[in-house]
């Protein structure tokens, strides 16, 4: 008994931070999120971008699993969690609510944390680098469209090969690795975000978007800075995770021995209360925001 209470409390982070979870997507690892989720602790969580996908949200797809994600993070600002949502371009329309603070829960565009005796950590989604988004918004959402249909034929190509006892395969990263344009265009992306961060005196910089998780140093005129992408929750199933005696680390939901283990049913009937009132409060700051 005392062995499931002490894996109920989960590990204990400083910081975890996800991002491009694409909720309301038939891409979106719902339930294998929860799992992470319920398996820590953090002292600060970050969502840092396309969390709801509002781009391609339809009424006529929103499983259970992805509503308890939503109950889930509910639950944990309630009971006194700092969440951090940061926006990102397929969650966009949540711009005009930056500055909103519901409890534990805030929301803006971008955010600097100070770890201490380890310098300051930027963060923010990264689509203000996509020159796409920038000039071509209705390119970028019909390649949204065109990665949810990969991502599609890429879960019944999977299921085909466990029926037939084969490794499974990563469509959408396969096409990027074989595209120099995209290649290059992450590596942009990268010394950007890491040059701008040192400009600014930071030590780190995290961002989402590329869907391409990273921890690594890049050299800058004004210095190295310790660059961070926390991946995404549609193809790797990564976070970062932050702690002042191992720094940041790279999750891999695929490495994780507990996670590989049968998930338990537990029920949500605790979270509902406290889900209940968090949507009152934000439909009222809504209202009262109109």
């Amino acid at each position: 008994m005392g062995k499931k209470k002490k894996a109920l409390k989960g590990r204990r982070v400083a910081v975890a931070i996800i991002s491009d979870v694409h909720l309301g997507t038939y891409g979106c690892h719902a339930e294998e999120l929860l799992r992470y989720l319920k398996s820590i602790r953090p002292k600060v969580l970050v969502l840092n971008g396309d969390i709801v996908d509002i781009w391609q949200f339809s009424k006529s797809y929103w499983p259970a699993s992805h509503m308890r994600v939503v109950r889930h993070l509910a639950g944990l600002a309630a009971k006194g969690t700092p969440i951090h949502y940061l926006t990102g371009n397929h969650d966009e329309l949540l711009r005009k609510f930056t500055g909103t603070r519901l409890g534990a829960l805030s929301i803006a565009n971008k955010l600097v944390l100070d770890l201490p005796g380890d310098g300051k950590a930027w963060m923010f989604h990264g689509d203000v680098f996509d020159v796409t988004m920038q000039h071509s918004k209705w390119l970028a959402k019909l390649g949204a469209q065109g990665y949810d249909a990969l991502i599609l034929l890429n879960r019944l190509v999977n299921f085909v090969l466990q029926k037939m006892g084969r490794p499974r395969v990563a469509l959408s990263k396969a096409v990027k690795d074989r595209v120099k344009g995209a290649v290059s265009l992450i590596s942009n992306f990268e010394q950007t975000a890491a040059g701008i961060a040192a400009d600014e005196g930071y030590r780190y910089v995290a961002c989402g978007h590329i869907h391409y998780p990273e921890i690594k140093t890049i050299a800058t005129e004004k210095g190295a800075v310790t660059y961070l992408n926390s991946g995404d929750w549609v193809e790797n199933l990564t976070a970062l995770e932050y702690s002042a005696d191992t720094g940041w680390q790279l999750y891999r939901y695929a490495d994780d021995p507990l996670m590989q283990e049968p998930a338990e049913l537990e029920t949500e009937s605790e979270l509902d209360e406290a889900f209940g009132a968090l949507e009152t409060a934000l439909f009222e700051e809504i209202r009262s925001g109109k």
